[in-house]
C-alpha cells in the first residue's frame, strides 16, 4: 500500500508537480451474426507524473505503482521540465487553484463489475435476437465496462481519491433489400447496470426498424432548407462545431472561429449553449478533472452572446480566465481542454407545435459523423435518416442526408429549441485520446445547406 504522505513529500520539485494513479479492471463481449466472438477482461494499473520547472513541462509514465517507481518518474519529469524550459518559447502560468482533500464515489444504481458475465451474455444474445428478420443481413452487439480507481495528489496539498465505474453497449445492424444496403444503430449507457438494462430492448428493435424503415426511403432533396435537428444531431452539431471550438488550447493555437469574439453575439438569442460535468448519471459527468478541478456547469454561449472558453489550468493562466473543470485525460496521458456534457439549452417549444409551425422543411435524425474545422468555422455531417416536413406533418422517409455549412451562419439563425432534453453517450476524441462524453439538448430549428 502506498505512504501517500510520502509521496506528497515528493513532489515538493519545481514550482509544480502532480501523480495521477490509475487502477481498474475492464470487462467487453462482442457479439457478430449469432455468435459471442470475444469475451475479454484484464486489470490495468499505471501512474503518471508532471512536473512543472519555469516555462517547462516533464512528464513520465509507468505501469509499476510503488514508491521507488514513483520516485525515479518524479526525478525524470523534473530533469524533463528543466530541459523544457531551456528550449520553451511560451510562458507557462498555471491558474491558482484551491487546495482539495476529498474521497468520491461514482457509480450508478448497479455496479456493473457485480453482474455475472453470464447475465450480460444474456442481455447480449436478446439485444441480437431483437434485431433478426429477414431483411436484416448482418447483426453486431457489443458491451463493455470499466470499474476505476484513481488518487490525484499535487504539490499545493490537494488529495482526491475517488471510484468511478461507467459502462456502454452498442447495436448494429445491416438491413438489404433488391440490393439495397441501410444501416441502423443505437447505444446506451451510463454509470450503472441499469442503464443497460432499461434500455437495450427498446433501443435494439429501433436499431432494426430504422434500418428498415430507410430500404424504403427516397434520397433527401439537396440545397437550402428549414430544418429541424433532433437531438442527437443538434448535440453532435454542439459538440463538433461549437464546443471544439470554445476550446482555449484550440483559441490559442489560432484555431477557432471564436478567437478574439468574446462578450460578441456568435449566435441567435436562443442559442445558449453549455458544458456541464456535474449532471447526475449522464456519461461525460465527473466529480474533478485530471488536474484536481472541479467539474461545474459552465455557459459558453449564453443568448447568442460568448462568455467564456474551456480551459486547462496552464489555458486559464495564459488567458487569466476562471477555471472551469475541463483538463482531462485517457488513463496516463497528459491532461488537455476536453469537454464534458455539451447541449443547447432547451427553449419552450414542444416538437409538436415546432413542426405545425415550420410548415414545410426536413427534420434530420441522428447522426452518422462528419468533419469540422473550428479554425475556418464550417462543418459536415451526415444523419442517420429524415423526413420531409409538409403542411407541418411529418411524411416521406428520407435517406443520404447530409448537413454542411458556417458554423456561425448556422448559429444565427437558429430561431426555435424544443423543451425537450437528451443526452447521447460516447467518446470523443482529440490528439489521439479518447474521452467519455454527453451531447444534446432538444430539437433545433435552423436553416442550413443539405447536400
Amino acid at each position: 500500500m502506498l505512504n501517500l504522505e510520502k509521496m506528497e513529500k515528493l513532489l515538493e520539485v519545481g514550482d509544480y508537480a502532480d501523480i495521477r494513479i490509475n487502477i481498474g479492471e475492464s470487462n467487453s463481449i462482442t457479439l457478430k451474426d449469432g455468435k459471442i466472438e470475444e469475451i475479454s477482461s484484464g486489470f490495468g494499473n499505471g501512474v503518471a507524473v508532471r512536473v512543472l520547472y519555469k516555462n517547462g513541462w516533464g512528464f513520465a509514465t509507468s505501469n509499476i505503482i510503488n514508491e521507488e517507481e514513483i520516485k525515479k518518474l518524479i526525478e525524470k519529469a523534473y530533469k524533463m521540465a528543466k530541459i523544457s524550459n531551456e528550449c520553451s518559447e511560451k510562458e507557462v502560468i498555471l491558474k491558482d487553484y484551491k487546495t482539495i482533500i476529498d474521497n468520491y464515489t461514482m457509480v450508478g444504481k448497479i455496479n456493473p463489475i457485480d453482474i455475472d458475465i453470464e447475465e450480460k451474455k444474456e442481455i447480449i444474445v436478446n439485444a441480437y435476437k431483437n434485431m433478426v428478420d429477414e431483411r436484416i443481413k448482418s447483426i453486431s452487439v457489443s458491451y463493455s465496462d470499466v470499474f476505476g480507481k484513481k488518487i490525484f495528489l499535487n504539490s499545493e496539498g490537494s488529495r482526491i481519491e475517488g471510484k468511478i465505474t461507467r459502462c456502454i453497449m452498442y447495436m448494429n445492424c445491416v438491413a438489404k433489400e433488391n440490393g439495397n444496403l441501410q444501416y441502423g444503430a443505437e447505444r446506451t449507457g451510463g454509470f450503472g447496470f441499469e442503464k443497460i438494462k432499461d434500455n437495450y430492448l427498446n433501443l435494439s428493435l429501433e436499431a432494426k426498424n430504422r434500418a428498415l424503415r430507410l430500404l424504403k426511403a427516397k434520397s433527401c432533396p439537396k440545397g437550402k432548407f428549414k430544418v429541424i435537428l433532433d437531438p442527437e444531431l443538434a448535440g453532435v452539431f454542439i459538440h463538433e462545431a461549437v464546443g471544439h471550438a470554445a476550446e482555449a488550447d484550440l483559441v490559442l493555437q489560432n484555431d477557432s472561429v471564436f478567437k478574439d469574439k468574446l462578450g460578441e453575439r456568435v449566435g441567435s438569442e436562443y442559442v445558449t449553449v453549455i458544458d456541464d460535468a456535474t449532471i447526475e448519471g449522464a456519461f461525460g459527468s465527473y466529480k474533478y478533472d485530471d488536474e484536481g478541478v472541479e467539474g461545474k456547469e459552465t455557459i459558453i454561449i449564453e443568448n447568442g452572446i460568448l462568455k467564456t472558453y474551456l480551459h486547462s489550468r496552464e489555458t486559464a493562466g495564459r488567458m487569466d480566465a476562471e477555471l472551469t473543470g475541463n483538463g482531462r485525460a485517457e488513463g496516463l496521458n497528459k491532461p488537455i481542454v476536453r469537454m464534458s456534457n455539451t447541449f443547447i439549452k432547451p427553449g419552450d417549444w414542444s416538437f409538436e407545435e415546432l413542426l405545425e409551425d415550420t410548415k414545410e422543411g426536413i427534420f434530420l435524425k441522428g447522426s452518422r459523423g462528419g468533419q469540422v474545422d473550428t479554425g475556418k468555422g464550417i462543418f459536415q455531417f451526415s444523419a442517420v435518416e429524415a423526413y420531409l416536413i409538409e403542411n407541418g406533418e411529418l411524411t416521406q422517409v428520407l435517406k443520404d442526408a447530409g448537413l454542411s455549412g458556417e458554423i456561425l451562419d448556422i448559429l444565427f439563425k437558429v430561431d426555435a429549441v424544443t423543451k425537450d432534453f437528451k443526452l447521447s453517450v460516447g467518446y470523443c476524441g482529440k490528439y489521439g485520446q479518447s474521452v467519455p462524453v454527453g451531447d444534446g439538448g432538444g430539437c433545433v430549428r435552423t436553416i442550413a445547406t443539405i447536400s
